[in-house]
C-alpha cells in the first residue's frame, strides 16, 4: 500500500508545478519572508539604546538580541526534519504567522522582560523560515537551475544585512507617529512594526500560490503512527544544547577573560555532554531529527563545514571592521557604519557573480575554491590594517574579502541539496542552516579572545590616545590572524568537494534512486 502511495505522488507532484504567476507570487512571499527575517538579525542593534532607555533594563540589553538567535537556531533542525516527514507547506505558513504575532507583540511591550520574550516568539517562526525557504527553492527548482535563485536569495540576505542597521537607526529616529501609540520617544516600535503589512503580504501569497503537496514525504507513516514516531527526545536534547553552546560562547566572550569562570566552563561542559547524548539518539531514532548518514556522503560533510567557517570569517570580520573605524580612524558610528559599505556591498556581489558562474557552468567545486581563495587573500590584507592606512586601500581589502565570502552563499547549500535524495532535502538544507547559524557566534567567540587578550597587555598602563589607538589597531590585526586561520582551513575543505551532475529532471520527479544514480555516475566517471 505504502509502495503504491511513494509512485503516484510524482505523478501528483507534477500535476502542482508552479507556474506563471503563481511561480512569481511563492518566490517573491519567500523572498520578503527571508528579507524580514534576516533584517530582524541587525535591525533591533541601532534602536537598543532607545529601547532601553523607555524599557530600562540596560543588564538584559544584550538578550534582546540572544534571545532571537537561541530560538531562532534551536527551531531549525527539528523544523527541517518534520517538513520532510509532513511536508512544508504548514509549517512555513505557521512560522511566518508565529513571526508576524511575536513582532507585533514585541512592537507593543511595555518592559524589557516582556520584549526579550517576544522576541524569542519571533526567533522561532524566524528558525522556521531559515530552515524552510532555501528548502523550498530546492523543491520548485531543479538543480540545474537553483544556482541563479539562490544566488538571488544570498543576495538578500547580504542586502539585509546591510541596510539593517540603517533602517533601525531611521525608524528608530524618524518613524511615522500614531498618537497615544507611537510617540516621538517610542518610534522604536516600527522596528517591529515594519514586518506586519510585508509579512502579511508574503502569508498570503504562500496561503493561495503554494502547493501542499510541493514536497516528497519521507515518514513511512500516517495519522497518529507518524506522530508517535516524530523524534522528541532528540528535538529536546538538540535545543538545550544549541542554548548550552550559544550562551557559553556568548559569555565567555563578551566579558573579556571570563572564559575560566566556573558558569562558563559549566555551560560549554553541558552543551558537549548533550551533543554527545543527542548523537547517540540519534542513532537509534526510527524517524531523527538529524540522519547520521547524510555525514556519510562526503560533498554533504564538506558543504557543512564550509558553512561553519565561513560564518566564522564573515562575522570575525564584520563585527572588529566598525571596531577599527571608531576606534582606530576615531569615527562616529553612523559613519563607521557607512565605510564599512563597501564590504557588504562586495558580499552581494560575489553571492550574485559565483551564482551565474555556478548556473552556466553546472559546477560548483572550481568557484568554492576560488571563493575560498579570494576570501583568504582578504583576510591576509586585513592583517596588515595599521593606525595609517588609508580608507581607499581598506576599502580595496574589505572588498576583496567580501567577493570570495559572498562567492560561497550561492555554492554552499548548491552542492549540499545536490547531494541528498528528495526525501532529505529539508533535513539536510536544515543542518546546513544550522551549522551557519552557529559559525558566527563561534567566530566572534574566538577572534573577540584573540582581541581581547591583547588589549589585556594595556591593563593597568596610562596610555595616551595614539598609544591607545595603535594598540587597538595591533589587537584587531591580530584578531583578523584568527580569520586568516579560519579561511585557511576552509581552502583544504573546498578541495573535498566533488561535483556531482546537475541533472535537469524536474523536481518533482527526482527521487532518492536520481541521487543515487548521481553518485554510481561519478565515481565511474572518476
Amino acid at each position: 500500500m505504502e509502495e503504491n502511495v511513494s509512485m503516484k505522488q510524482p505523478k501528483l507532484e507534477r500535476e502542482h508545478r508552479l507556474r506563471g504567476i503563481a511561480l512569481v507570487s511563492v518566490v517573491s512571499a519567500l523572498m520578503l519572508t527571508l528579507l524580514l527575517e534576516a533584517l530582524d538579525q541587525t535591525i533591533v542593534g541601532t534602536a537598543l539604546p532607545r529601547i532601553v532607555s523607555q524599557l530600562h533594563g540596560f543588564d538584559r540589553y544584550t538578550w534582546v538580541v540572544t534571545a532571537y538567535l537561541l530560538a531562532s537556531t534551536a527551531m531549525v533542525p527539528l523544523v527541517g526534519k518534520l517538513s520532510d516527514q509532513f511536508g512544508r507547506k504548514w509549517f512555513l505558513v505557521v512560522g511566518v504567522i508565529i513571526f508576524l504575532l511575536g513582532s507585533m507583540l514585541a512592537g507593543a511591550s511595555q518592559s524589557i522582560n516582556q520584549l526579550i520574550a517576544f522576541r524569542a516568539l519571533q526567533g522561532l517562526g524566524a528558525g522556521i523560515g531559515i530552515a524552510l525557504v532555501i528548502t523550498v527553492i530546492g523543491d520548485i527548482f531543479t538543480a540545474a537551475e537553483r544556482a541563479k535563485w539562490q544566488a538571488a536569495f544570498g543576495a538578500v540576505y547580504g542586502f539585509a544585512n546591510f541596510v539593517g542597521p540603517a533602517i533601525g537607526g531611521w525608524l528608530t529616529d524618524h518613524g511615522p507617529l500614531l498618537n497615544i501609540f507611537v510617540t516621538e520617544a517610542t518610534r522604536w516600535r516600527w522596528v517591529f512594526y515594519i514586518n506586519l503589512p510585508v509579512g502579511i503580504l508574503a502569508l498570503a501569497a504562500l496561503l493561495i500560490c503554494l502547493p501542499s503537496n510541493i514536497s516528497i514525504r519521507s515518514s513511512r507513516y500516517s495519522g497518529w503512527n507518524a506522530i508517535r514516531h516524530i523524534d522528541f527526545l532528540g528535538a529536546v536534547l538538540a535545543a538545550a544544547a544549541t542554548t548550552c553552546l550559544l550562551l557559553g560562547l556568548t559569555w565567555g566572550s563578551a566579558q573579556g577573560g571570563s572564559w575560566g569562570s566556573p558558569l562558563v566552563i559549566g555551560t560549554l561542559v553541558a552543551a558537549v555532554i548533550l551533543y554527545v547524548l543527542f548523537f547517540i539518539t540519534e542513532h537509534f531514532a526510527v524517524e531523527p531529527i538529524l540522519p547520521l548518514s547524510l555525514f556519510r556522503k562526503r560533498v554533504f560533510t564538506a558543504s557543512a563545514l564550509l558553512t561553519l567557517l565561513q560564518g566564522m570569517v564573515l562575522l570575525g570580520l564584520a563585527i572588529y571592521l566598525p571596531l577599527f573605524f571608531q576606534r582606530v580612524q576615531g569615527m562616529s558610528p553612523t559613519n563607521a557604519g557607512i565605510f564599512i559599505i563597501p564590504f557588504s556591498i562586495s558580499i552581494v556581489i560575489g553571492s550574485l557573480i559565483a551564482g551565474f558562474v555556478v548556473s552556466t557552468s553546472k559546477r560548483y567545486q572550481m568557484v568554492t575554491i576560488v571563493g575560498t581563495l579570494v576570501m583568504t587573500v582578504g583576510a591576509i590584507l586585513l592583517t596588515l590594517i595599521t593606525v595609517s592606512i588609508g580608507l581607499l586601500q581598506l576599502a580595496t581589502f574589505m572588498v576583496v574579502a567580501g567577493l570570495g565570502t559572498g562567492a560561497l552563499f550561492s555554492t554552499l547549500t548548491i552542492a549540499a541539496q545536490n547531494a541528498l535524495p528528495r526525501s532529505q532535502l529539508g533535513v539536510g538544507t536544515a543542518a546546513i542552516k544550522y551549522v551557519g547559524q552557529l559559525g558566527p557566534t563561534l567566530g566572534v567567540a574566538i577572534v573577540g579572545t584573540v582581541v581581547n587578550h591583547t588589549l589585556a597587555s594595556a591593563n593597568g598602563l596610562q596610555l595616551n590616545t595614539s598609544s591607545m589607538q595603535s594598540l587597538t589597531a595591533t589587537a584587531i590585526q591580530h584578531g583578523f590572524v584568527a580569520v586568516v586561520v579560519f579561511a585557511v582551513v576552509a581552502i583544504i575543505v573546498a578541495c573535498f568537494l566533488k561535483d556531482l551532475p546537475m541533472v535537469p529532471t524536474p523536481p518533482q520527479e527526482e527521487t532518492e534512486d536520481t541521487a543515487i544514480t548521481q553518485e554510481v555516475d561519478l565515481s565511474v566517471r572518476s
